[in-house]
């Protein structure tokens, strides 16, 4: 079955069913998501859970609660009693056509269900394909959960074997890291703006600089994180849609099919990435984790330097760096513009940081501007920051995986990566996964080792990310 293009406006959902609910995902996410939706008047359908653990609806309903109470979330009776009464469960084994034979009756006369895969990877091709013989893939959406492939080939393997049953218009692959501050959220920032949009560009911008930091480690997570390392488990999805978001040109509408084609023509813009300006780093004490092979060679910290080849970019670097057990925890996007020429009426030995225009992420939302002025608590010239956090104007907005699941239950894949755009990723990034450089060690709460500063050598080094006091 070929890939087809989103041309027609979808239908809701009438149905959610949670492939792997009774899974880790489900318990810090998905329920505290769903409950938020029910809370907001946006949940309108039944949930359907399914796994391999032989429970009750009521075990799914107490794991539920208890899910929630754990995020912190403060739970009001009247909207959780809305939502439980949703809730219905399907045990089975994932292998066995009987376990789709029960979800087909659990969800008889559903015309538009969403199917959501919170299970491994491994598995995709498998439950994708039950459903689809058990008669339940026409005018349904599939949500997976990355990694999509660990490499170009692997990512194309995948597709090939979802694309058997369901047409790729029908997969959204779910990032949450876009949830919060995404791509129509940046778009809007910098085309909306005439005051942002002629400036952001190599007319005026030095580098671009996009930091992802931790200040926690793998801890428990150690046999999933091991074989994949930062560039993979971040690098390649997350932050790659951070760049497309930050440099793409404008589309020239505002449906799906001309949004991702605008994303994916900047992906194929980007040069392949350079092993020589790639660096990876270990925080010490990552091999002694459960689950950390001996002697491990992964990475925890990424550093490297992406090139664009076209008309607004050709000659501005993007700087990419992440990494767990860093001083921080915070994702922000960072504009650096170009120097200003030395001026003879300026103080002598003056010399300004060049102006900076950062996007704050995660945890929190926000937008800064650095600029040069005379600050009168030192009696001189000097930078000034004009900061401005989200919340405090319109308010903190819905949690990432409310956000995508809204999408998912709409049909709305604007958020949501399309193969074609994974692939030319993925063709980016395989150079470092040919030729990866050695690993260099890090203290724990350091910046990562000493070598990632040599990525932006020439650029001004990297900046401290911006951390609302």
């Amino acid at each position: 079955m070929s890939p087809s293009i989103e041309s027609t406006t979808p239908r809701p959902a009438d149905v959610l069913v949670v492939f792997g609910i009774t899974g880790d995902l489900a318990r810090v996410m998905t329920f505290r998501s769903l409950y938020r939706l029910e809370a907001r008047s946006l949940l309108d359908c039944p949930v359907v859970g399914v796994a391999a653990d032989d429970w009750t609806v009521d075990q799914l309903i107490d794991r539920a609660r208890t899910s929630i109470e754990g995020t912190g979330e403060q739970i009001d009776d009247d909207v959780f009693k809305r939502f439980s009464e949703r809730l219905s469960y399907v045990g089975g084994d994932f292998t066995d056509p009987a376990t789709y034979a029960r979800v087909g009756e659990a969800i008889k006369g559903a015309e538009t269900p969403v199917f959501y895969l919170e299970i491994p990877p491994f598995l995709f091709g498998k439950v994708v394909a039950g459903i689809a013989e058990a008669g339940m893939s026409a005018g349904a959406r599939f949500v997976i959960e990355k990694p999509f492939g660990h490499d170009q080939a692997s990512a194309t393997a995948l597709a090939d074997e979802l694309h058997q049953h369901v047409e790729e218009s029908q997969l959204f692959r779910i990032d949450h890291y876009l949830g919060k501050m995404g791509l129509e959220e940046i778009l809007h920032l910098r085309f909306a703006n005439a005051i942002l949009e002629p400036v952001w560009s190599r007319n005026y911008l030095d580098s671009v600089q996009i930091t992802m930091a931790e200040d926690f480690g793998v801890d428990d997570r150690g046999s999933f994180y091991d074989p994949v390392g930062a560039l993979r488990d971040v690098v390649v999805n997350h932050l790659m849609q951070l760049v497309a978001a930050a440099a793409m040109e404008p589309p020239s509408r505002g449906d799906m099919k001309t949004v991702k084609e605008s994303q994916v023509a900047l992906f194929r813009a980007v040069v392949e990435a350079d092993p020589a300006h790639y660096v990876r780093g270990q925080y010490d004490g990552y091999q002694d984790i459960k689950g950390v092979a001996p002697a491990s060679t992964t990475e925890t910290y990424a550093a490297l330097r992406l090139d664009i080849e076209n008309w607004r970019w050709a000659g501005v670097p993007f700087f990419i760096r992440t990494g767990k057990r860093l001083p921080v925890t915070q994702t922000e996007l960072r504009l650096v513009f170009k120097r200003p020429p030395k001026l003879g009426f300026w103080p002598s030995g003056h010399d300004p940081e060049p102006n900076q225009l950062v996007v704050k992420l995660d945890p929190s939302t926000g937008i800064r501007f650095q600029v040069d002025a005379r600050r009168t608590d030192v009696g001189r010239i000097g930078p000034i920051e004009l900061d401005m956090e989200f919340a405090d104007e319109g308010g903190e907005g819905a949690t990432p995986y409310e956000v995508l699941l809204h999408a998912a239950l709409v049909g709305d894949s604007t958020r949501f990566s399309r193969q074609d755009g994974i692939e030319e990723t993925w063709l980016v990034m395989q150079p470092l996964l040919d030729a990866p450089p050695p690993v260099h060690p890090y203290a724990p709460g350091s910046w990562g080792p000493e070598a990632g500063e040599d990525i932006t050598r020439g650029f001004g080094g990297w900046r401290t990310p911006w951390i609302p006091s």
